[in-house]
């Protein structure tokens, strides 16, 4: 339960789902954590939750979107918690179902605002804290989208793509400087956001979820503690070798 001893972690679009399960497996491993969200109830409630358990944990309201909140968030946090060595830039929203030619511009530049701009701003600001600590680990969550055509998930697909080459863009950039940087791509996780494009997919929401886990050679859709081990791991000492990974967690999905 200790290997993240020492360590302070940023984890965006942490009160939910992949987020939520990253927060409490790396301050189970012994990580300080700081929790950002735009649902303030939720990560609040959360926050709570794991100081009640002892651990050291804190809730900023954070729009990843906004660059200045963003830089002032983890400013906040790396003073709080006096230091910062791991950032989990999870926050993401799907978007749209919709073919490309029906996409319109507001939708396509909100997902970009949120999972590519997003990305790119928490990582802005917090290469002078990782700086400071001498080294640290940064982990993206990209997607199987951002590996391959899933259909009818244009602004999507494109945004994770782009955090995909980001990512090693990012790792060789900063290696010289003890800072990695690993991109996850996970497969269908059961969370809110998954939940939430099959209801506005599918009218049969239990026939869905069944079929979106068939189509994983494992034969089901992983979980968000799936997703947050991984993180650990690359977060963690463990992978102190490894820098400018794709990791697909996914079930055998793109193993085909």
């Amino acid at each position: 339960m200790t290997r993240l001893s020492g360590k302070t972690a940023i984890v965006t679009g942490g009160a939910v789902g992949i987020g939520r399960a990253c927060v409490e497996r790396m301050a189970g491993e012994g990580a300080q954590v700081a929790i950002f969200d735009l649902l303030a109830s939720e990560g609040e409630a959360l926050a709570r939750d794991l100081k009640a358990q002892g651990h050291k944990v804190a809730f900023w309201k954070v729009d990843v979107s906004d660059e200045a909140g963003v830089k002032a968030a983890i400013d906040a946090a790396a003073h709080h918690f006096g230091g910062l060595s791991i950032l989990v830039n999870n926050a993401g929203i799907s978007g749209s179902p919709k073919p490309t030619d029906q996409v319109t511009e507001d939708e396509w530049d909100r997902v970009q605002a949120v999972n590519v701009k997003g990305v790119y701003f928490a990582t802005k600001h917090a290469i002078p804290h990782l700086r400071q600590a001498k080294g640290g680990s940064i982990v993206n969550l990209s997607s199987i989208a951002g590996l391959i055509g899933v259909g009818n998930l244009a602004p999507y697909h494109a945004s994770k793509g782009a955090v995909r080459l980001m990512t090693k863009n990012d790792a060789i950039t900063y290696a010289s400087e003890g800072i990695r940087v690993n991109s996850i791509h996970p497969g269908y996780i059961w969370t809110p956001m998954v939940e939430n494009h099959l209801r506005a997919t599918a009218p049969d929401l239990e026939a869905a979820k069944a079929a979106a886990g068939s189509v994983h050679p494992i034969g089901h859709m992983g979980e968000p503690d799936d997703i947050a081990w991984a993180a650990v791991f690359l977060a963690s000492d463990e992978a102190k070798f490894i820098t400018g990974a794709e990791l697909a967690v996914d079930g055998g999905y793109t193993a085909r």
